[in-house]
């Protein structure tokens, strides 16, 4: 299982949210790539990113910040926040992410997202984020009547590399992953799915790692490694299998 440190960006610094509220926001680091230089030095293999300001304004905001963290490190990134549109998708990945994600598209332009699995296979995955089990779109300032798991399967057939599961109501708020919601999800599909939301303590790691089996290929940590709640060391060497 895949452990991968999350950076989100808003004004380009690295903060976290209180399940999505973008005035509830707390620095981490005014330096990106320096941040991500220290996930990579620490041993991820994974960066997850996200462009705060672009999930609310749908269009790429903090592309400076991105294009540093991406030459200031040799790991693959995943990036999602306003990614709304094919020309933007082939920007990111000929800037050098890795790996797109696409969210409010997912629930309003589902041609879109399988036109881009066509053409860039591997490399595009599709960010669900819930509250109440309804997903929630546009930098979450949206709601939708849509399931989780009815968004997901519409894509089960067309080449998604990954489902990002987010509980927002657990995103940022240390109380702990939704890990029931997330592997009845994962188990409901074929696609792997990556754990996102909540997750706050070794033992919501061993919770997912124990699911495993239903399809969760990874989980995206954030406020619990910038503030030392979660030992880098030992969580990679328990989602890894190793002792």
């Amino acid at each position: 299982m895949i452990l991968y440190p999350a950076i989100d960006l808003k004004d380009g610094a690295c903060v976290r949210l209180v399940r999505g509220i973008m005035d509830q926001a707390t620095v981490f680091n005014t330096d990106p790539g320096d941040q991500a230089q220290a996930f990579e030095e620490q041993g991820f293999d994974w960066l997850h990113l996200v462009d705060l300001n672009g999930a609310f304004a749908g269009r790429p905001i903090n592309a400076a910040a991105v294009d540093k963290v991406l030459a200031s490190i040799t790991i693959p990134v995943q990036l999602g926040g306003g990614i709304r549109n094919m020309s933007t998708i082939e920007d990111w990945l000929e800037r050098g992410v890795r790996r797109v994600i696409l969210g409010t598209v997912a629930l309003h332009q589902p041609d879109l997202v399988k036109e881009a699995c066509k053409r860039f296979p591997g490399q595009i995955a599709v960010g669900i984020d819930a509250r109440e089990g309804f997903v929630a779109v546009s930098g979450w300032s949206e709601s939708s009547t849509v399931r989780a798991l009815d968004l997901a399967l519409r894509y089960e057939d067309c080449g998604v590399a990954a489902i990002i599961y987010t509980d927002i109501n657990r995103d940022g708020a240390m109380g702990g992953v939704n890990v029931e919601a997330t592997a009845d999800l994962a188990f409901a599909l074929t696609t792997p799915v990556i754990a996102s939301g909540g997750v706050s303590t070794l033992d919501d790691l061993r919770a997912l790692k124990a699911e495993e089996h239903t399809g969760i290929e990874g989980v995206i940590v954030g406020r619990a490694l910038y503030d030392g709640r979660i030992d880098i060391k030992e969580a990679l060497a328990l989602l890894s299998g190793k002792p």
